[in-house]
């Protein structure tokens, strides 16, 4: 099957998104096509689990077409995007000799892509990054150059935007995921319908099955237009100043969960999921919403296998706290993403907190 590709349109911070099957093993042609030049060393950071299938081919073919690697490998899981994990590489890409012509590269899933390129945002001011991507989640995160790592006290508060020089998606890498991280990126897919492309949810909808079966040619096209939705609003909003904002539907309830409950209950996705539910109960209680978009943004995520309702123990007060630190408040005022249906969504400020707590004390009764 052919590689789908897109741009993402920056002038010259333009970029290719490449997306098919064995993709890594193309890596050192693509490398070339995006200039990354052989004669410094470069960076690999990935995670134990991608380590285990896909470090050391990706490192045989870079070096066999004369690129010249070493490799982080951290520990799975949102918790190594901290401080001591960040100073752990940039020692290591110090020592490794890195420049300012050499490269890191992002092999594994969100949590690698935001360390690894908050890494090459920072290093020497700045050095070139790649996005490998080898989760359904990270055809998000590895658009747009967004890259970050997380305070204890909230998600994605140190940060920068750093634009990759290519996103090279091996759809293969795919098929080794466990199925709750298969849910977990078609969070993110689905958001990217509910946002602008109400056609786009009808199509999820109807293909729900050889979807959640991963089957290459429809995967290839699901992500292809997820990347497409979000490619169109970085192209126009690089640094969030306004549209990009609406990329973030159900992200200030997310992470405010994963927050709380320190990384450690719901993942990304099923937390982001739970809270597009929540803005779309949110949107309809102050009448912004027609009627029915919470019932069908809570039927299509079931469709995919995530979580809907109330995550834990948390109390609604603790989650509206966190909201509060969530980046897009200013001046102490939440701004919430919410829908006014499917396909159209909309940044609101101002909202009566008493209404947010009203609607999440009334999830904790239904439990």
């Amino acid at each position: 099957m052919k590689p789908e590709t897109l741009t993402v349109v920056l002038g010259e911070r333009s970029y290719p998104i490449v997306i098919g099957e064995g993709l890594l093993q193309q890596a050192p042609r693509l490398l070339q096509e995006a200039a990354i030049s052989r004669a410094s060393q470069h960076l690999i950071v990935t995670d134990e689990h991608v380590a285990a299938n896909y470090l050391e081919p990706l490192r045989a073919a870079l070096a066999e077409a004369g690129y010249r690697t070493t490799a982080s490998v951290i520990a799975a899981g949102e918790k190594s995007k901290s401080l001591a994990v960040y100073e752990r590489i940039m020692t290591e890409a110090i020592l490794a000799g890195l420049d300012r012509k050499s490269a890191v590269l992002a092999l594994g899933g969100g949590v690698v892509g935001d360390l690894a390129g908050f890494v090459a945002a920072t290093y020497m001011r700045g050095i070139s990054f790649v996005q490998l991507p080898t989760t359904l989640l990270a055809h998000d995160s590895s658009v747009g150059g967004k890259v970050a790592i997380n305070h204890p006290l909230g998600k994605n508060l140190i940060g920068a935007f750093h634009q990759p020089r290519v996103v090279i998606y091996d759809t293969s890498a795919l098929r080794t995921l466990p199925k709750r991280e298969v849910a977990a990126g078609f969070a993110e897919v689905i958001k990217h319908g509910l946002i602008s492309d109400e056609a786009f949810v009808d199509w999820l909808e109807e293909h729900a099955d050889r979807l959640w079966e991963l089957d290459s040619e429809w995967l290839a096209k699901a992500i292809h237009r997820g990347c497409a939705v979000k490619a169109a609003i970085v192209s126009e909003d690089e640094t969030e100043q306004g549209q990009r904002a609406l990329l973030n539907l159900g992200h200030t309830f997310g992470h405010a969960f994963e927050a709380l409950s320190s990384y450690s209950v719901l993942n990304h996705g099923e937390a982001i999921a739970i809270g597009m539910c929540l803005a779309a109960r949110v949107a309809e209680r102050v009448g912004l919403a027609e009627k029915g978009v919470y019932e069908r943004t809570e039927r299509v995520l079931r469709l995919y296998r995530l979580p809907t309702a109330w995550p834990g123990e948390l109390t609604p007060e603790a989650v509206l706290e966190a909201m509060k630190r969530d980046k897009k408040t200013v001046g102490g005022k939440l701004a919430l993403v919410l829908p006014r249906a499917i396909g159209r969504v909309e940044v609101v400020k101002d909202i009566d907190e008493e209404i947010i707590l009203t609607v999440m004390r009334e999830e904790v009764e239904a439990k």
